[in-house]
């Protein structure tokens, strides 16, 4: 199979899998006579064109961050150039395995050195999981978790609930090693790394252990010397990518559902994507939908709504990747091709 069908075949899993599940939904859930009833005002395009904005600062956010921690190296073009193809394989893979791991491969094709790209993506997943990390528990003093997870009395929303906390603990744990590793003692925890991966259960990666090792002290002397403004200054980029993506169902709910809090809206996304982090699928699709739909359900009016709502943001947060991907990627694996002549 050659490279590019390879990448059709991935393109396609994911499309594929979502539509299924917006299938199933629209057969059990959806109704005509719903979908006249909502009102398309010019209040609703508003709220539309507004989450539209509000993901292109997601993207604004995240290229800014590959300026910051490049030392402007890339150019707003390449980081841009960067950051969709980031987001393209984070589309077709599965977000276990995370396909934003990549960057360091699209970075070193736009000139940044091996070591530098390998610090950058260590990095950048620092702070993204720092940004979950301290911005939950500010989340829930603000929103009790009754109502974070009052969709449902029964075995779901109690499920949901475990769910959450494995996840969230999980990140916590990565983000404390990736803190120790990359920042207070590189060389204990790189030391602690190539031991875990020498047990018998894990000898078969003690390769996959070792890379892990040598990046982790690699990113580190990269980095620790790093000023607090540089620091700052791509905590903020992260900041306004996150919430910016956050913001895109606020502006989706203004638009179709009004009347819900909006405070309550953007609260359970930290909960929506905490549970997307360990979907099994290709950019979480199917999960994304069927989780959308469930856990914001008791927001809206009715079920129909839901659906819209959950397309409206698949469009706009996974599909456009998708296809702003599958056109840029030939031309990129063409680039590489060329190169290696």
């Amino acid at each position: 199979m050659t490279r590019a069908n390879s990448i059709l075949l991935k393109t396609l899993a994911p499309v594929a899998i979502g539509l299924a599940v917006v299938a199933w939904l629209f057969a059990r859930e959806f109704d005509i006579d719903d979908f006249r009833r909502i009102n398309w005002t010019l209040p609703t395009a508003l709220g539309i064109a507004a989450a539209w904005i509000f993901m292109v600062g997601r993207e604004a956010g995240l290229a800014w961050r590959f300026r910051v921690l490049s030392d402007r190296r890339l150019s707003w073009r390449q980081s841009i150039k960067v950051t969709m193809l980031c987001e393209f394989t984070s589309a077709i893979t599965p977000t276990t395995a995370g396909g934003s791991a990549l960057s360091m491969v699209f970075m070193q094709r736009e000139g940044i050195a091996v070591g530098h790209a390998t610090a950058l993506t260590m990095c950048t997943l620092l702070l993204d999981e720092a940004f979950f990390v301290i911005a939950c528990p500010l989340i829930f003093l603000i929103v009790s978790p009754s109502e974070l997870f009052a969709f449902d009395t029964g075995a779901l929303a109690t499920g949901l609930r475990t769910a959450f906390w494995i996840v969230y603990a999980l990140i916590v744990a990565i983000t404390a090693v990736l803190f120790a590793g990359l920042i207070i003692r590189p060389g204990v925890v790189s030391a602690a790394i190539r031991r875990i991966f020498k047990l018998p259960l894990l000898r078969r990666w003690q390769n996959k252990g070792d890379e892990t090792a040598d990046s982790m002290l690699t990113a580190s002397r990269e980095i620790r010397t790093r000023p607090w403004k540089w620091w700052a200054e791509a905590s903020a980029a992260t900041f306004l990518s996150w919430t910016s993506r956050y913001l895109v169902v606020n502006a989706l709910f203004i638009a179709f559902a009004p009347a819900a809090s909006q405070l309550l809206v953007f609260a359970r996304q930290f909960v929506v994507w905490t549970l997307l982090t360990v979907s099994p699928t290709p950019g979480g699709s199917g999960v994304s939908e069927w989780l959308f739909t469930t856990y914001y359900g008791d927001l809206l009016p009715d079920p129909s709504v839901a659906l819209v709502i959950a397309i409206m943001w698949r469009i706009i947060t996974y599909y456009v990747y998708l296809i702003t991907g599958a056109c840029m990627i030939p031309s990129w694996i063409r680039r590489g091709l060329a190169h290696k002549r």
